[in-house]
């Protein structure tokens, strides 16, 4: 994603511009309670209620990484009657979950 620039100013500036988007995809992701989210998530969209439950966490804490979230637009939700439903918006997230499950939770 981010390469040595090969040329002038533009390419420079585009390498900025790129760092500068990695790095706030990785700020949305450097809070332990967003990212146990995401990784609840990954395996389909859940309820606030749902995640409050697998978070053993207050709504009020589960609704504002959610913010969070659905503000960097990693994650969409859709209201079901009463109940609102998050998923995974975007591809990269699924992916980096995955990458960061490989690294820290398998066993060597």
């Amino acid at each position: 994603m981010i390469a040595t620039p090969q040329g002038g100013a533009d390419d420079l500036a585009a390498l900025v511009g790129r760092a500068q988007e990695a790095a706030t995809f990785l700020k949305a992701l450097g809070h332990d309670g967003r990212l146990t989210i995401l990784c609840h998530l990954k395996s389909g969209p859940k309820s606030v209620t749902e995640l409050e439950n697998l978070l053993s966490s207050r709504q009020a804490v589960v609704s504002q990484q959610l913010a969070r979230l659905r503000l960097e637009g990693l994650v969409s939700a859709r209201r079901e009657g009463q109940a609102i439903f998050y998923s995974i918006l975007d591809p990269k997230v699924s992916e980096m979950v995955n990458l960061l499950s490989r690294l820290f939770c398998e066993p060597d």
